[in-house]
């Protein structure tokens, strides 16, 4: 097992960062959860480097300046308008 497991403690502190109500039965199943994460990760660690040079390929397409809609066209089909621009719902 890993040597920084969490403990309850932790497991109940990330639950109400979240906003999680946890009772003690998943607050002992998610610490042995994360104990195996943080021992997938140490594996990872263990994984050695491969030093090669990477051949990248700019994949992205030049900008190419072309006609567009005009104002009118653009909001044509908007079920809500407002001085020229989309109008969405509010949010409150």
């Amino acid at each position: 097992m890993s040597e920084t497991s969490p403990d309850p403690e932790e497991v109940r502190h990330v639950a109400r960062l979240a906003r999680v109500g946890l009772d003690d039965d998943e607050v002992e199943r998610f610490t042995d959860q994360f104990a195996d994460i943080l021992d997938y990760f140490e594996t990872l660690d263990e994984v050695p480097e491969i030093e090669r040079e990477t051949d990248l390929a700019n994949v992205m397409r030049p900008d190419e300046e072309r006609e567009c809609l005009s104002q009118d066209e653009a909001l044509a089909n908007a079920s809500e308008t407002e001085d020229g621009y989309f109008k969405g719902p509010n949010v409150s």
